[in-house]
């Protein structure tokens, strides 16, 4: 779009402005990179150098930097956010040209105002909203409903009676609703050892407003539902398992896998390679730290991290060897306790 005025970008999203309202703002940019008209931000004081040497039009911070700033500035209490949401004003997603392309495969009604790209297959009884787009290779699958300007990226995979909310943003490669992993085991006779395969009867049921990333693969239910709710924002090659339900406004960085039938509250965080285990519980407002697995349910509000600092591998080898020895030593220990007490006496 063309370049608007700070005074208009405060006017639009409030804060206090500090120097000329005048000045065009045509993009945003990192605070290294930012030219005379580009606005940028800053959001933690580990960044202040950055802000003193920094050459962009504005910057968007929090009162107590505004005085070590160079330029103009505006200031709010939290000025990621502010940035996010001038961002998506000066980037407006592009505009899809509505119609049905002749290569693709439609076997249900389309509204006139959405978008079906070239080799994408719609099954019966597909319902699909207002606006929606449908990229290249989308394949949809029977009794799908998709929500009024849902965006669905080239070679998306939606199974039969899934459920899509409104404004979804689906991206490339993504595959909702598969069978989840429910296999039972014979043990006995001459079928012994033998995996049964369950009818994976579920659907999967998406909120409004969620976002899911390349490759991300959400499985359908068992029985009941997996179900994300509204909100959710889901990074790339995420597995999500059978009958898991994510609370509204969650948001799980990449390669997270939670496995069947765990429940995973409202506004939790997830950081990239954490494992969750199965049929376990986490309260709303839990934040998991990056590469942390989690064995048990977590009840309270907090923020819970299971990693464990990298190190030189040699000293790793020899610090492991003495993790291998904790039992050993603790029953010592106890045993000079006993001794200790005893001499007191």
């Amino acid at each position: 779009m063309a370049s608007v005025r700070l005074e208009e970008i405060v006017a639009r999203y409030g804060g206090e402005l500090v120097g000329d309202g005048t000045r065009p703002i045509r993009q945003v940019a990192s605070l290294d990179r930012a030219g005379p008209d580009e606005i940028s931000f800053l959001a933690h004081t580990k960044y202040r150098q950055s802000l003193a040497a920094t050459r962009a039009g504005a910057v968007i911070l929090m009162a107590d930097s505004a005085a070590g700033c160079p330029t103009a500035c505006i200031v709010c209490a939290e000025p990621y956010a502010y940035f996010a949401r001038v961002a998506q004003w000066l980037n407006p997603p592009a505009s899809a040209m509505p119609g049905v392309h002749p290569t693709a495969t439609v076997e249900s009604p389309v509204p006139a105002s959405a978008c079906i790209a070239a080799g994408v297959h719609i099954g019966a009884e597909v319902s699909i909203g207002e606006r929606a787009c449908i990229g290249p290779g989308c394949v949809i699958g029977t009794g799908v409903d998709l929500g009024a300007d849902a965006l669905l990226h080239a070679n998306v995979t939606i199974y039969p009676g899934c459920r899509i909310g409104a404004r979804a943003i689906i991206h490339s490669g993504a595959v909702i609703g598969a069978d989840g992993f429910g296999f039972a085991r014979e043990s006995a006779g001459e079928n012994a050892g033998v995996w049964l395969k369950i009818p994976q009867i579920g659907r999967v049921i998406v909120g409004d407003d969620v976002e899911i990333g390349a490759n991300t693969t959400i499985d359908r239910g068992a029985l009941d539902d997996t179900v994300i709710g509204h909100g959710v924002k889901l990074d790339n090659q995420i597995q999500i398992g059978h009958n898991v339900r994510i609370g509204a406004h969650s948001a799980l960085a990449g390669c997270v896998g939670i496995a069947g039938s765990a429940t995973l509250g409202s506004r939790c965080t997830v950081g990239g390679g954490t494992v969750i285990l199965g049929h376990l519980r986490i309260a709303a407002d839990v934040n998991i730290s990056a590469g942390t697995l989690v064995t048990k349910s977590v009840p309270l509000a907090g923020t819970y991290t299971g990693s464990v600092p990298f190190l030189e591998h040699a000293e790793w080898l020899k610090n492991f060897a003495h993790l291998r020895r904790l039992d050993a030593m603790a029953d010592k220990i106890r045993a000079l306790e006993i001794r200790l007490a005893e001499l007191e006496k």
